[in-house]
């Protein structure tokens, strides 16, 4: 069902070749980006009516407006299952408790007396939200993208899911009772690279954003790819991905089920296990056929997802070398089920989130740890972070000088500039005294 890569007894590579002996599954975003182009200009060319007819022909139902009135949105709330409201309200408090601590406050630097460095963070003015809409319903996406935005002081926040035909052309009434718990009352039936295409260049209903965010299908990705640019990205998300990395103390019962749950996301969802334990390997070999027999989505989605190439057990000497493979490969879910798991995770650079030991699962941040659970894909985990109340911040300096500050550095300033053949810059300086530079105290 998952294959095995044998990296033990040879010195493991270096940088991209370790990179390229890992599993990864195809993404071709650069292919759906041509198939993408003519949807968003079509969007930007007709609006409103090409979102309505692309709604016709990729989801099967024919709308009369793409905005969800407020009254479905009550409505969502007022009929959603108790224990589902009781879950969604208890995610959407920890993660406030966790993003309320990310906001960041001005600081003011003197850098000489009468010279001051000020950064100040501005929230972006506005931002669209994408809730995927496909296999499964994701209100959990809902909370993770709106949290960060409102702790962040984003004063326009609007979300977007693809309409269902089994609900009448609105997104799945738990998509709706999301927002209506968060807060978050605009919200537009559109799915798909149409739905970026809207917020990008705005309609005749939906004002244009300045960034958009959130988790979709490839062409989500190609069309946030599209815009970039114009709009800022959270990131361009592909499948789904977790690795673990164990030892023989670990539980394969525990590890399987882990692999399972991402698995069970898309069949092009990866799931790797990285251990120095050939016997823990076979252990968890023999649970996934188990458990996999007692799961849901077993055809459609898990087995390919573990039998696919983004997926393999990877054997290795030991914890050292178990690590440098972590951090080659950059999961976006990475789990260490090993001895004294903390002090492993404190080593490891690469990864979107951490989860550590037997009791911090996958599935713990996808909903209820307080963190944040969009994160990077593909092994940009190497140099982009997850979502966060920075995402939607901008650091902006405000540099304030007097006369004497300023004359102080003068000369350093033209220097620097005829040092770079832009007399105009140093000529700045001069004209601010006369045109002769004060001499250096």
């Amino acid at each position: 069902m998952i294959s095995r890569i044998d990296l033990r007894g040879d010195a493991l590579p270096e940088g991209a070749a370790l990179r390229d002996l890992l599993p990864r599954a195809e993404f071709d975003v650069e292919a759906a980006l041509e198939k993408v182009r003519p949807i968003c200009e079509d969007v930007h060319h007709r609006g409103d009516a090409a979102l309505i007819d692309y709604a016709e022909k990729f989801d099967g139902v024919r709308l009369d407006q793409v905005r969800v009135p407020a009254a479905a949105l009550e409505r969502a709330l007022a009929e959603l299952d108790p224990a589902v409201r009781a879950g969604l309200e208890e995610s959407i408090r920890r993660a406030r408790l966790v993003h309320a601590a990310q906001r960041r406050t001005t600081h003011t630097t003197q850098v000489v007396p009468g010279g001051t460095v000020t950064e100040k963070w501005i929230p972006v003015e506005r931002v669209g939200l994408y809730a995927p809409g496909g296999r499964s319903v994701y209100p959990s996406s809902v909370i993770m993208n709106a949290v960060p935005a409102q702790e962040a002081g984003v004063p326009s926040v609007a979300l977007a899911s693809p309409p269902q035909k089994e609900h009448g052309g609105l997104p799945h009434p738990t998509i709706l009772a999301a927002c209506a718990l968060l807060g978050v009352d605009e919200v537009y039936a559109v799915g798909g690279a149409q739905a970026v295409a809207m917020f990008a260049y705005g309609t005749e209903t939906c004002a244009p954003a300045n960034m958009v965010t959130g988790p979709g299908n490839i062409w989500v990705a190609a069309a946030k790819r599209y815009f970039t640019g114009r709009i800022g990205i959270d990131t361009e998300a592909g499948p789904t991905e977790i690795a673990v990395l164990a030892d023989s103390t670990a539980d394969p019962v525990h590890v399987a089920s882990d692999l399972i749950s991402q698995a069970e996301h898309d069949p092009l969802a990866a799931a790797v296990l990285v251990t120095d334990s050939e016997e823990l390997a076979e252990a968890v070999e023999a649970e996934l056929k188990t458990q996999v027999a007692a799961s849901r989505h077993v055809d459609d989605r898990i087995v390919p997802a573990l039998s696919g190439k983004q997926s393999a057990i990877v054997l290795v000497d030991g914890p050292d070398e178990g690590l440098r493979v972590v951090d080659a490969y950059g999961a976006e879910h990475l789990e260490i089920q090993t001895a004294d798991a903390a002090a492993v995770a404190d080593r490891v650079r690469n990864a979107g989130a951490i989860f550590v030991g037997p009791w911090a699962p996958v599935s713990l941040g996808d909903y209820c740890a307080g963190s944040n659970h969009v994160l990077p894909t593909g092994g940009c985990a190497c140099h982009s972070s997850g979502l966060s109340v920075q995402s939607f911040l901008r650091g902006v300096h405000i540099v304030d000088y007097t006369r004497d500050a300023l004359a102080e550095v003068a000369h350093h300033v033209v220097t620097l500039a005829e040092a770079e053949d832009l007399p105009a810059h140093g000529a700045a300086i001069k004209a601010r005294f006369g045109w002769k530079v004060p001499e250096n105290k």
